[in-house]
């Protein structure tokens, strides 16, 4: 890791050194928190945890071949340097913002209520078309997974795709002291993580603390068509740029009530759904040659609307960064689902849309829009969503009201709050076959007898709902 010494780190995080002073030179290779991850001269960083403490694993990775540790506590003849710091999580953030700014790459920061991680995943396929990139992986966008995934880059990286989740004011503030991006995308302003932040304008301020640490250049990217984000017209004295579905303004009901919002620079017309295996569309932005406007048809190999969104972001941010239109339709048509959001599993002629690592709202219509476009019978499978606040009954019951009108066959709900999506689709509709349980096993028991080959089974809740297991049985 360049210019990452062991004198260096511990001046960068206010740690005191011990240990022989000729290494006070030498480079660490890769820092870490899991021990068995280590490899050689790698720097172990111990956290504390509720069960485990990573100090009792400093022995067996000075074994592995680590080069030094950090360390709370002061240690008894250890096997190689240490650095003694307060508090190793601390510690760590601190050396990941100074590893990140003395590196020649561009940092293109990503958040948002909903969507980070598709977004992620197809501004990194389309960066991949001209670029070495680097992204975070699965779920590590917290102030001890944004770090790691920092340790990771390498000379060889040329772009670094980072994800930044939060859910209370001041960690964005930390997440982006540390990523200091280059390029800050921001998806919406939905409703999740009500508990810490309250309302919508809570959400906006904490998400936009990510604005203060850009780069002297950095640019923000936002979705045009967010009834908060579209007032953020101009960041750091720079003109943001937009994206969303058609390029005038549009005109929205909102809480204050009628708002205009933003015109975009990148934007879609002609978006229409193919059944569950994607979605067409044409794309619109401006040459950064010519300044005439560029089209672009492209297929996107995910189904829903929101994902075009996703395609939008990933053309605003490319652009930036130089690529050309055959570069960025390449990244656009080869993007991948991961599990747990909009996979399609394909079983037994019934088909899964495996949605369930987590949900809000925003997410949970999206998906039953996603459902009503698919062929044969409809199933929708949904539990709780988490982190609403005061009005998590209301927001349940809304969720249901939106699923009335899709068409949808049957509705198979458990838990407490799903209760409410259950009385909003039995109040609204009467074509729905709906089914609610207190306990997840025997939902799954019943849905197991009923789904049958040709059937489309949407799957989906919030994390701690444990779906997953669902699918586990729809796919025996």
């Amino acid at each position: 890791m360049k210019n990452m010494t062991l004198e260096h780190i511990a001046a960068v995080c206010g740690g005191t050194y011990i240990g022989n002073e000729a290494d006070k030179t030498r480079e660490i290779q890769g820092a870490v928190i899991d021990s068995r991850l280590v490899e050689k001269d790698y720097l172990f960083i111990p956290v504390r945890g509720e069960k485990v403490d990573g100090h009792s694993f400093i022995p067996s990775v000075f074994e592995k071949g680590a080069l030094a540790v950090l360390s709370e506590e002061k240690l008894e003849d250890p096997a190689g340097p240490c650095i003694l710091v307060e508090n190793t999580l601390d510690a760590m953030k601190k050396i990941a913002a100074d590893y990140r700014r003395g590196l020649d790459i561009k940092v293109v920061g990503i958040t948002g209520s909903v969507g980070k991680t598709s977004t992620k995943e197809m501004i990194a396929s389309v960066l991949a078309q001209k670029y070495n990139v680097l992204k975070t992986e699965g779920n590590l966008n917290n102030e001890i997974g944004l770090p790691l995934t920092i340790f990771k880059i390498r000379e060889e990286h040329q772009v670094a795709v980072l994800e930044m989740g939060i859910s209370e004011f001041g960690e964005m503030d930390r997440l982006s002291t540390m990523a200091n991006p280059d390029i800050c995308v921001i998806t919406n302003i939905g409703l999740c993580h009500l508990e810490n932040l309250i309302t919508r304008d809570g959400i906006l301020k904490a998400k936009t603390e990510s604005f203060a640490h850009l780069t002297p250049d950095g640019i923000a990217v936002l979705n045009g068509d967010d009834d908060k984000l579209c007032d953020k017209k101009v960041v750091n004295g720079k003109p943001a740029v937009f994206y969303g579905i058609e390029k005038v303004a549009k005109v929205a009901e909102t809480e204050e009530g009628t708002k205009t919002l933003a015109e975009k620079t990148v934007y879609a017309t002609n978006v229409e759904a193919v059944d569950l295996t994607g979605t067409k569309a044409a794309i619109h932005y401006p040459s950064k040659e010519t300044g005439g406007e560029v089209t672009m048809e492209v297929t996107i190999p995910i189904a829903g609307e929101h994902n075009v969104y996703n395609a939008l972001a990933a053309v605003s941010v490319a652009r930036e960064l130089g690529l050309t239109c055959d570069e960025m339709k390449r990244g656009i048509e080869s993007v991948q689902t991961i599990g747990g959001r909009s996979n399609l599993i394909h079983k037994n002629g019934i088909t899964i849309i495996d949605d369930c690592y987590n949900a809000n709202p925003v997410s949970m219509k999206a998906s039953i829009d996603v459902l009503a476009n698919a062929p044969g019978r409809k199933i929708a499978v949904l539990g709780d969503m988490g982190e609403l606040g005061a009005e998590e009954k209301q927001l349940h019951y809304m969720v249901g009201e939106h699923f009335a009108g899709k068409g949808i066959d049957a509705l198979y709900c458990v838990g407490t709050l799903s209760q409410e999506i259950a009385k909003a689709v039995r109040t609204c509709s009467s074509k729905t076959e709906v089914h609610h349980y207190e306990d997840k096993a025997d939902l799954i028991k019943d849905l197991v007898k009923e789904v049958q080959s040709g059937d489309t089974v949407l799957v989906k809740a919030s994390h701690f709902m444990g779906f997953p297991e669902i699918v586990k049985e729809l796919t025996k």
